[in-house]
Protein backbone atom coordinates (compact mmCIF):
# COMPACT_ATOMS: atom_id res chain seq x y z
CA UNK A 1 0.00 0.00 0.00
CA UNK A 2 1.60 3.39 -1.03
CA UNK A 3 2.51 5.92 1.39
CA UNK A 4 -0.62 8.30 -0.07
CA UNK A 5 -2.87 6.26 0.40
CA UNK A 6 -2.27 5.16 4.36
CA UNK A 7 -1.90 9.21 4.94
CA UNK A 8 -5.49 9.09 3.34
CA UNK A 9 -6.98 6.30 5.34
CA UNK A 10 -5.34 7.78 8.66
CA UNK A 11 -6.83 11.38 8.05
CA UNK A 12 -10.00 9.36 7.08
CA UNK A 13 -9.69 8.00 10.37
CA UNK A 14 -8.21 11.04 12.51
CA UNK A 15 -11.55 12.71 11.06
CA UNK A 16 -14.38 10.38 11.69
CA UNK A 17 -12.83 10.21 15.27
CA UNK A 18 -13.13 13.89 15.39
CA UNK A 19 -16.62 13.51 14.27
CA UNK A 20 -17.34 11.13 16.98
CA UNK A 21 -15.58 13.18 19.89
CA UNK A 22 -17.40 16.02 18.15
CA UNK A 23 -20.92 14.39 17.93
CA UNK A 24 -20.60 13.55 21.50
CA UNK A 25 -19.78 16.85 22.70
CA UNK A 26 -22.60 17.96 21.04
CA UNK A 27 -25.13 15.35 22.36
CA UNK A 28 -23.68 16.74 25.92
CA UNK A 29 -24.05 20.17 25.20
CA UNK A 30 -27.69 19.69 23.86
CA UNK A 31 -28.62 16.35 26.75
CA UNK A 32 -26.81 17.82 29.93
CA UNK A 33 -26.83 15.10 32.88
CA UNK A 34 -28.34 17.78 35.10
CA UNK A 35 -31.17 21.10 34.40
CA UNK A 36 -30.89 23.52 36.95
CA UNK A 37 -33.68 26.13 35.99
CA UNK A 38 -35.66 28.98 37.51
CA UNK A 39 -39.16 28.28 37.22
CA UNK A 40 -41.57 31.28 38.17
CA UNK A 41 -40.58 31.52 42.13
CA UNK A 42 -38.60 28.32 42.32
CA UNK A 43 -35.01 26.51 41.62
CA UNK A 44 -36.25 23.51 39.73
CA UNK A 45 -33.35 20.55 40.15
CA UNK A 46 -34.10 17.95 36.64
CA UNK A 47 -32.33 14.69 37.04
CA UNK A 48 -31.54 14.12 33.58
CA UNK A 49 -30.39 10.75 32.61
CA UNK A 50 -33.03 8.52 31.92
CA UNK A 51 -31.35 6.16 30.07
CA UNK A 52 -29.28 5.08 33.45
CA UNK A 53 -32.52 5.21 35.50
CA UNK A 54 -30.98 9.37 36.26
CA UNK A 55 -28.14 7.44 38.26
CA UNK A 56 -26.02 9.92 40.31
CA UNK A 57 -22.25 10.94 39.28
CA UNK A 58 -19.72 13.57 41.03
CA UNK A 59 -20.00 15.37 38.18
CA UNK A 60 -23.98 16.31 39.13
CA UNK A 61 -23.39 16.70 43.00
CA UNK A 62 -20.82 19.06 41.60
CA UNK A 63 -23.42 21.19 39.92
CA UNK A 64 -26.45 20.60 42.25
CA UNK A 65 -24.47 21.72 45.37
CA UNK A 66 -23.27 25.15 44.37
CA UNK A 67 -26.67 26.05 42.71
CA UNK A 68 -28.39 24.95 45.52
CA UNK A 69 -26.73 27.07 48.04
CA UNK A 70 -27.49 29.93 45.74
CA UNK A 71 -30.95 29.21 45.71
CA UNK A 72 -30.71 29.27 48.93
CA UNK A 73 -29.55 32.67 49.72
CA UNK A 74 -30.86 34.53 47.07
CA UNK A 75 -33.87 36.87 47.27
CA UNK A 76 -35.36 35.27 43.85
CA UNK A 77 -36.01 31.40 44.66
CA UNK A 78 -38.60 30.83 47.17
CA UNK A 79 -38.61 26.77 47.22
CA UNK A 80 -36.09 24.07 45.35
CA UNK A 81 -38.19 21.36 43.59
CA UNK A 82 -36.33 18.39 42.46
CA UNK A 83 -37.63 15.57 40.49
CA UNK A 84 -35.97 12.85 37.79
CA UNK A 85 -37.27 12.84 33.84
CA UNK A 86 -38.14 10.00 31.59
CA UNK A 87 -41.13 8.98 34.15
CA UNK A 88 -38.99 6.03 35.10
CA UNK A 89 -36.87 7.02 37.87
CA UNK A 90 -36.50 9.62 40.34
CA UNK A 91 -32.92 8.41 40.68
CA UNK A 92 -31.82 4.73 40.75
CA UNK A 93 -28.84 5.21 42.86
CA UNK A 94 -25.32 6.33 41.85
CA UNK A 95 -22.99 5.29 39.13
CA UNK A 96 -21.80 2.09 41.52
CA UNK A 97 -19.79 0.39 38.44
CA UNK A 98 -17.83 3.43 37.88
CA UNK A 99 -17.13 3.92 41.43
CA UNK A 100 -16.38 0.14 41.55
CA UNK A 101 -13.55 0.52 38.84
CA UNK A 102 -12.06 3.97 40.00
CA UNK A 103 -11.93 1.80 43.41
CA UNK A 104 -9.74 -0.77 41.98
CA UNK A 105 -7.83 0.90 40.11
CA UNK A 106 -6.48 3.44 43.55
CA UNK A 107 -8.18 6.48 41.87
CA UNK A 108 -9.43 9.40 44.11
CA UNK A 109 -12.92 9.11 42.80
CA UNK A 110 -14.23 6.85 45.73
CA UNK A 111 -12.78 9.39 48.37
CA UNK A 112 -14.49 12.62 46.23
CA UNK A 113 -17.77 11.24 45.61
CA UNK A 114 -18.80 10.00 48.52
CA UNK A 115 -16.91 13.65 50.72
CA UNK A 116 -19.20 15.81 48.27
CA UNK A 117 -22.24 13.54 48.32
CA UNK A 118 -23.01 13.68 52.06
CA UNK A 119 -21.79 17.34 52.07
CA UNK A 120 -24.86 17.84 49.85
CA UNK A 121 -27.31 15.40 51.36
CA UNK A 122 -26.69 17.51 54.63
CA UNK A 123 -27.24 20.77 52.87
CA UNK A 124 -30.53 19.37 51.81
CA UNK A 125 -31.27 18.44 55.44
CA UNK A 126 -30.53 21.98 56.37
CA UNK A 127 -32.06 24.07 53.83
CA UNK A 128 -33.73 26.65 55.00
CA UNK A 129 -36.61 27.14 51.62
CA UNK A 130 -38.86 24.90 51.23
CA UNK A 131 -37.25 21.56 49.64
CA UNK A 132 -39.52 19.31 47.97
CA UNK A 133 -38.44 16.04 45.97
CA UNK A 134 -41.33 14.65 43.40
CA UNK A 135 -39.92 10.67 43.81
CA UNK A 136 -41.60 9.54 40.99
CA UNK A 137 -40.68 6.52 39.95
CA UNK A 138 -37.44 3.91 40.99
CA UNK A 139 -35.85 5.60 44.28
CA UNK A 140 -32.74 4.13 45.37
CA UNK A 141 -29.68 4.54 47.21
CA UNK A 142 -28.12 8.29 45.82
CA UNK A 143 -31.98 9.10 44.68
CA UNK A 144 -32.66 8.48 48.24
CA UNK A 145 -29.97 11.13 49.57
CA UNK A 146 -31.58 13.78 47.35
CA UNK A 147 -34.62 13.69 48.60
CA UNK A 148 -35.19 11.54 52.23
CA UNK A 149 -33.65 14.78 54.04
CA UNK A 150 -35.69 17.19 52.28
CA UNK A 151 -38.75 18.81 53.77
CA UNK A 152 -41.20 17.22 51.55
CA UNK A 153 -40.98 13.89 49.40
CA UNK A 154 -44.17 13.44 47.72
CA UNK A 155 -44.41 9.78 46.25
CA UNK A 156 -46.66 8.77 43.23
CA UNK A 157 -47.90 5.09 42.09
CA UNK A 158 -45.14 4.76 40.10
CA UNK A 159 -42.36 4.72 42.95
CA UNK A 160 -39.86 2.25 44.08
CA UNK A 161 -38.14 2.70 47.12
CA UNK A 162 -35.07 0.79 48.05
CA UNK A 163 -32.24 0.44 50.21
CA UNK A 164 -30.28 -2.73 48.25
CA UNK A 165 -26.90 -1.95 49.14
CA UNK A 166 -26.62 -5.29 51.63
CA UNK A 167 -26.81 -6.81 48.41
CA UNK A 168 -23.86 -5.42 46.75
CA UNK A 169 -21.25 -5.36 49.65
CA UNK A 170 -22.04 -1.76 50.66
CA UNK A 171 -24.63 -0.51 53.61
CA UNK A 172 -27.54 1.77 53.21
CA UNK A 173 -25.67 5.04 53.31
CA UNK A 174 -26.39 9.17 52.48
CA UNK A 175 -27.40 9.84 55.56
CA UNK A 176 -29.51 5.99 56.02
CA UNK A 177 -28.03 5.64 59.38
CA UNK A 178 -30.34 8.87 60.71
CA UNK A 179 -33.79 8.25 58.68
CA UNK A 180 -33.64 4.63 58.43
CA UNK A 181 -33.67 3.92 63.17
CA UNK A 182 -36.42 6.72 62.94
CA UNK A 183 -39.45 4.79 61.33
CA UNK A 184 -42.11 3.18 63.42
CA UNK A 185 -40.54 0.20 65.26
CA UNK A 186 -37.96 -1.94 63.82
CA UNK A 187 -38.86 -1.24 59.66
CA UNK A 188 -35.92 0.61 59.15
CA UNK A 189 -33.95 -2.15 60.17
CA UNK A 190 -35.69 -4.71 58.36
CA UNK A 191 -35.22 -2.30 55.00
CA UNK A 192 -31.78 -1.94 55.78
CA UNK A 193 -30.58 -5.15 55.91
CA UNK A 194 -33.18 -7.10 53.38
CA UNK A 195 -33.52 -4.36 50.94
CA UNK A 196 -37.34 -5.04 51.09
CA UNK A 197 -38.85 -2.49 48.10
CA UNK A 198 -41.65 -0.23 49.12
CA UNK A 199 -44.01 0.86 46.27
CA UNK A 200 -46.72 3.96 45.81
CA UNK A 201 -48.54 4.34 48.93
CA UNK A 202 -46.32 1.87 51.10
CA UNK A 203 -43.58 4.52 50.50
CA UNK A 204 -45.84 7.63 52.52
CA UNK A 205 -47.10 4.79 54.85
CA UNK A 206 -43.76 3.46 55.88
CA UNK A 207 -42.94 6.92 56.43
CA UNK A 208 -40.27 7.89 53.58
CA UNK A 209 -42.54 10.10 51.78
CA UNK A 210 -44.42 12.84 53.63
CA UNK A 211 -46.97 12.62 50.38
CA UNK A 212 -48.93 10.51 48.06
CA UNK A 213 -49.66 11.91 44.85
CA UNK A 214 -50.98 10.09 41.66
CA UNK A 215 -48.43 10.54 38.92
CA UNK A 216 -50.61 12.43 36.46
CA UNK A 217 -51.22 15.29 38.98
CA UNK A 218 -47.31 16.01 39.22
CA UNK A 219 -47.84 18.86 36.58
CA UNK A 220 -50.10 20.35 37.79
CA UNK A 221 -48.78 20.07 41.28
CA UNK A 222 -45.54 21.39 39.79
CA UNK A 223 -47.26 24.64 38.32
CA UNK A 224 -48.88 25.63 41.14
CA UNK A 225 -45.77 25.13 43.42
CA UNK A 226 -43.63 27.54 41.32
CA UNK A 227 -46.04 30.55 41.24
CA UNK A 228 -46.27 30.44 45.24
CA UNK A 229 -44.69 33.72 46.14
CA UNK A 230 -42.77 33.44 49.88
CA UNK A 231 -44.43 30.51 50.87
CA UNK A 232 -43.92 28.83 54.68
CA UNK A 233 -43.69 25.29 55.18
CA UNK A 234 -47.38 25.21 55.80
CA UNK A 235 -48.62 26.90 52.92
CA UNK A 236 -46.53 24.30 50.78
CA UNK A 237 -47.75 21.28 53.07
CA UNK A 238 -51.42 22.38 52.23
CA UNK A 239 -51.11 22.63 48.74
CA UNK A 240 -49.81 18.99 48.68
CA UNK A 241 -52.23 17.69 51.50
CA UNK A 242 -55.17 18.91 48.91
CA UNK A 243 -53.18 17.24 46.03
CA UNK A 244 -53.36 13.86 48.20
CA UNK A 245 -57.00 14.29 49.32
CA UNK A 246 -57.60 14.59 45.32
CA UNK A 247 -55.07 11.26 45.19
CA UNK A 248 -57.93 8.23 45.92
CA UNK A 249 -55.49 5.49 43.88
CA UNK A 250 -55.26 2.30 46.36
CA UNK A 251 -56.37 4.16 49.54
CA UNK A 252 -58.02 1.03 50.48
CA UNK A 253 -55.34 -1.58 49.97
CA UNK A 254 -53.78 -1.71 53.21
CA UNK A 255 -50.00 -1.12 53.71
CA UNK A 256 -48.00 -3.90 52.63
CA UNK A 257 -45.85 -5.19 55.60
CA UNK A 258 -49.21 -4.25 58.21
CA UNK A 259 -49.86 -7.57 58.85
CA UNK A 260 -46.36 -8.32 59.52
CA UNK A 261 -45.40 -5.40 62.03
CA UNK A 262 -45.29 -6.99 64.69
CA UNK A 263 -43.16 -10.05 63.06
CA UNK A 264 -40.86 -7.52 62.07
CA UNK A 265 -40.59 -5.96 65.67
CA UNK A 266 -40.08 -8.98 67.56
CA UNK A 267 -37.45 -10.97 64.79
CA UNK A 268 -35.71 -7.86 64.18
CA UNK A 269 -35.26 -6.78 67.88
CA UNK A 270 -31.88 -9.32 68.51
CA UNK A 271 -28.64 -7.76 69.82
CA UNK A 272 -26.99 -8.46 66.94
CA UNK A 273 -27.47 -9.89 63.37
CA UNK A 274 -26.65 -13.70 64.21
CA UNK A 275 -29.51 -13.53 66.60
CA UNK A 276 -32.13 -11.73 63.92
CA UNK A 277 -31.25 -14.61 62.21
CA UNK A 278 -31.21 -17.44 64.80
CA UNK A 279 -34.77 -15.76 65.41
CA UNK A 280 -36.18 -15.87 61.68
CA UNK A 281 -34.99 -19.29 61.37
CA UNK A 282 -37.06 -20.78 64.92
CA UNK A 283 -40.18 -19.21 63.85
CA UNK A 284 -41.11 -21.50 61.01
CA UNK A 285 -43.86 -18.65 59.29
CA UNK A 286 -43.39 -18.09 55.48
CA UNK A 287 -42.76 -14.44 56.04
CA UNK A 288 -39.13 -15.22 58.35
CA UNK A 289 -38.17 -17.99 56.09
CA UNK A 290 -38.04 -15.46 53.04
CA UNK A 291 -36.24 -13.07 55.09
CA UNK A 292 -34.00 -15.62 56.28
CA UNK A 293 -33.23 -16.87 52.84
CA UNK A 294 -32.67 -13.01 51.53
CA UNK A 295 -30.04 -12.52 54.52
CA UNK A 296 -28.10 -15.87 53.47
CA UNK A 297 -27.45 -14.06 50.16
CA UNK A 298 -26.29 -10.71 51.71
CA UNK A 299 -22.90 -9.99 52.77
CA UNK A 300 -21.99 -10.79 56.34
CA UNK A 301 -19.76 -7.65 56.44
CA UNK A 302 -22.39 -5.47 54.82
CA UNK A 303 -25.04 -6.76 57.36
CA UNK A 304 -22.83 -6.63 60.53
CA UNK A 305 -22.00 -2.97 59.32
CA UNK A 306 -25.60 -2.15 58.88
CA UNK A 307 -26.53 -3.01 61.83
CA UNK A 308 -23.82 -0.83 64.10
CA UNK A 309 -24.43 1.61 61.64
CA UNK A 310 -28.39 2.20 62.81
CA UNK A 311 -27.75 1.80 66.57
CA UNK A 312 -25.75 4.11 66.51
CA UNK A 313 -27.38 6.56 63.51
CA UNK A 314 -30.19 6.49 66.33
CA UNK A 315 -29.31 8.70 68.75
CA UNK A 316 -26.60 10.94 66.54
CA UNK A 317 -27.72 14.28 63.71
CA UNK A 318 -27.60 13.83 60.74
CA UNK A 319 -24.01 15.28 60.33
CA UNK A 320 -22.78 13.02 62.74
CA UNK A 321 -24.11 10.36 61.19
CA UNK A 322 -22.66 11.18 58.02
CA UNK A 323 -19.17 11.31 59.11
CA UNK A 324 -19.54 7.90 60.52
CA UNK A 325 -20.63 7.01 57.06
CA UNK A 326 -17.63 8.53 55.53
CA UNK A 327 -15.89 6.43 57.26
CA UNK A 328 -17.60 3.16 56.46
CA UNK A 329 -17.68 4.41 52.80
CA UNK A 330 -14.20 4.06 53.25
CA UNK A 331 -13.48 0.85 54.81
CA UNK A 332 -15.67 -0.82 52.12
CA UNK A 333 -13.62 0.93 49.20
CA UNK A 334 -10.24 -1.03 51.28
CA UNK A 335 -12.43 -4.27 51.87
CA UNK A 336 -13.20 -6.73 48.98
CA UNK A 337 -16.80 -7.15 49.45
CA UNK A 338 -18.25 -4.11 47.31
CA UNK A 339 -15.92 -4.91 44.13
CA UNK A 340 -17.61 -9.00 44.47
CA UNK A 341 -20.77 -7.38 44.70
CA UNK A 342 -20.55 -4.99 41.66
CA UNK A 343 -18.71 -7.84 39.88
CA UNK A 344 -21.83 -10.61 40.38
CA UNK A 345 -24.77 -8.29 40.33
CA UNK A 346 -23.91 -5.71 37.53
CA UNK A 347 -20.73 -6.88 36.16
CA UNK A 348 -20.76 -10.52 35.01
CA UNK A 349 -24.98 -10.61 36.54
CA UNK A 350 -24.13 -14.35 37.99
CA UNK A 351 -26.04 -12.85 41.07
CA UNK A 352 -23.52 -15.54 43.19
CA UNK A 353 -21.41 -13.19 45.16
CA UNK A 354 -18.54 -14.73 46.91
CA UNK A 355 -18.33 -12.70 49.91
CA UNK A 356 -14.77 -12.83 52.57
CA UNK A 357 -15.22 -13.65 54.89
CA UNK A 358 -18.70 -15.63 53.71
CA UNK A 359 -20.10 -16.43 57.35
CA UNK A 360 -21.40 -13.34 60.37
CA UNK A 361 -19.12 -15.06 62.84
CA UNK A 362 -16.22 -14.69 60.95
CA UNK A 363 -16.70 -10.67 60.93
CA UNK A 364 -14.95 -9.38 63.83
CA UNK A 365 -16.12 -6.70 66.40
CA UNK A 366 -12.40 -5.76 66.45
CA UNK A 367 -12.91 -5.65 62.65
CA UNK A 368 -16.02 -3.73 62.68
CA UNK A 369 -14.04 -1.14 65.35
CA UNK A 370 -11.47 -0.57 62.39
CA UNK A 371 -14.44 0.26 60.02
CA UNK A 372 -15.71 3.17 62.20
CA UNK A 373 -12.35 4.12 63.14
CA UNK A 374 -11.65 8.02 62.49
CA UNK A 375 -10.17 8.55 59.53
CA UNK A 376 -7.39 11.14 60.95
CA UNK A 377 -6.78 14.17 58.72
CA UNK A 378 -9.35 12.48 55.97
CA UNK A 379 -12.22 12.74 57.90
CA UNK A 380 -15.56 14.30 56.23
CA UNK A 381 -15.92 17.50 57.36
CA UNK A 382 -18.63 20.59 56.94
Amino acid sequence: MSLTVLSSAYRLRSLCRLQRIQGHMMSSQVEPDVLLEKVGNAGVITINRPKVLNALNINMIRQIYPQLKKWESGNDTDIVIIRGAGGKAFCAGGDIRVLAEAGKAGESLPEELFREEYILNDAIGRLKKPYIALIDGITMGGGVGLSVHGRFRVATEKTLFAMPETAIGLFPDVGGGYFLPRLQGKLGLFLALTGFRLRGRDVQRAGVATHFVESKMIPELEKELVHMKSPSNEDVSKVLDSYQSQSSLDSEKPFALDKHMSDINRLFSSSSVEGIVQSLKADGSEFAKKQAETLSRMSPTSLKITYKQLQAGASLSLQDVLVMEYRLSQACMRGCDFYEGVRAVLVDKDQNPKWNPSTLEEVTDEFLEQCFSSLGDKELTF
